[in-house]
């Protein structure tokens, strides 16, 4: 693979658009698909109680109570949010971009783009995040920081029970609160994700684009369809795209196309001593 070239793509580009999705998750140790070791670690005593059998699972869990559904998500936002460290390959990531303007679309919510320098205002989680909440009844759309919460409450749990009196509330309906998230909120509520990613692809239409994609699957229609569809549709973009053992590309632009089958962690240990 010709790393220089793309690292010359990048260099040359006005912007780039990262698009993110679960390999690049799997690349820093969080998989929410799999019943591995880290999984009966931390959440043996949830797959032995409920049969949840990978974080995926339990965040889309009809809980019979809500001290046991904050039992679960306290206890996931502390290990993997409010423990979180920046990892070399978001390092590295930043460092490939550098002071070059940037927009990141991702359906990942563990929000650790966020924790490690990313600008939250170029950003679109468009499946929601771990960190906010909203009311269940969606009787108004403000989202709410959860961490500190979750925090308080992970240290009052016991067996996986969170005491009922710290189980967040709606301040304007009082009705249960669930993470913004879909699949975890019973009616989800949308935010301005979408609003400032159409300002961004506004801003740069028609300049020299790079759409740099990190673990998405050939079928993934939510970011590696639309991203591909972009692509074609600006003819200065160049798509850059990272998966192991599966890279797909469309016909129609290969040509301005890179697609690398390996470890996320290493080609972009790769591209950045390139540039």
């Amino acid at each position: 693979m010709d790393y220089q070239a793309i690292a010359e793509k990048i260099k040359q580009a006005d912007a780039v658009l990262i698009g993110v999705s679960n390999g690049l998750s799997i690349t820093e140790g969080l998989h929410i698909f799999a019943d591995n070791k880290a999984f009966e670690d931390l959440f043996g005593d949830f797959k032995r109680n409920y049969g949840i059998t990978c974080l995926l699972h339990g965040m889309t869990a009809h809980w019979p109570t809500e001290s046991e559904k904050w039992g679960f998500w306290s206890r996931l936002i502390h290990y993997y949010c409010a423990e979180y460290e920046e990892t070399p390959v978001m390092k590295d990531l930043r460092d490939i971009i550098g002071k070059k303007d940037y927009f990141v679309l991702t359906s990942n919510g563990e929000c650790h783009f966020e924790m490690s320098g990313f600008d939250p205002e170029k950003m679109d989680e468009i499946e929601g995040n771990w960190l906010t909440m909203q009311c269940r009844a969606a009787c108004h759309d403000t989202l709410y920081p959860v961490l500190e919460k979750a925090e308080d409450m992970h240290k009052a749990e016991k067996d996986g029970l969170v005491p009922g009196d710290l189980t967040p509330k709606c301040p304007k309906c009082g009705s249960p609160m669930d993470i913004h998230m879909m699949g975890a909120a019973d009616r989800y509520v949308s935010d301005d994700g979408d609003q400032r990613l159409g300002a961004f692809l506004e801003k740069y239409h028609g300049k020299r684009l790079v759409i740099l994609e990190l673990g998405i699957g050939w079928r993934n229609q939510l970011i590696k369809g639309p991203l591909m569809r972009l692509t074609a549709a600006e003819p200065k973009a160049s798509y850059i795209t990272i998966n192991l053992g599966e890279v797909y590309i469309t016909e129609n632009i290969k040509n301005r196309s890179y697609g690398i089958d390996g470890k996320i962690a290493d080609v972009l240990r790769e591209i950045k001593k390139a540039m």
